[in-house]
């Protein structure tokens, strides 16, 4: 069993960046693939971003993001301190939502932007940009 929690969520000025993080707690994050998704009130939960186990060799890892926040959001993770992180820069209104980190089993890189195909999830942080 994969606890994970969330961390770093907050209100920002657009521009502004975050960096949200996700600890695992009960297992190591060994050989899993993580991603982030966002819902925000009243919509379905969308894919942000993923980074693959990489075998646990961070140069090894893939990371790809939604086409929604590509070039602003970026998807990390260190495997040393069974963390996944996702920087936020140049944060707009639309990014407002509660974001959460997943974490899935799943080898094929197209198959982890569905939200079904992750096994364990955290309780959210809210993310909120102001104008």
């Amino acid at each position: 069993q994969v606890q994970l929690v969330e961390s770093g969520g907050g209100l920002v000025q657009a521009g502004e960046s975050l960096t949200l993080s996700c600890t695992a707690s009960g297992r190591t994050l060994s050989g899993y693939s993580m991603g982030w998704f966002r819902q925000a009130p009243g919509q379905e939960r969308e894919f942000v971003a993923a980074i693959t186990w990489g075998g646990g060799t961070w140069s090894a890892s893939t990371t790809f993001t939604a086409d929604s926040v590509k070039g602003r959001f970026t998807g990390s993770r260190d495997n040393a301190k069974n963390t996944v992180y996702l920087q936020m820069n140049s944060l707009k209104r639309e990014d407002t939502a509660v974001y959460y980190c997943a974490a899935s089993t799943e080898l094929l890189l197209h198959r982890l932007s569905a939200w079904n195909n992750y096994a364990y999830f955290g309780q959210g942080t809210q993310v909120t940009v102001s104008s």
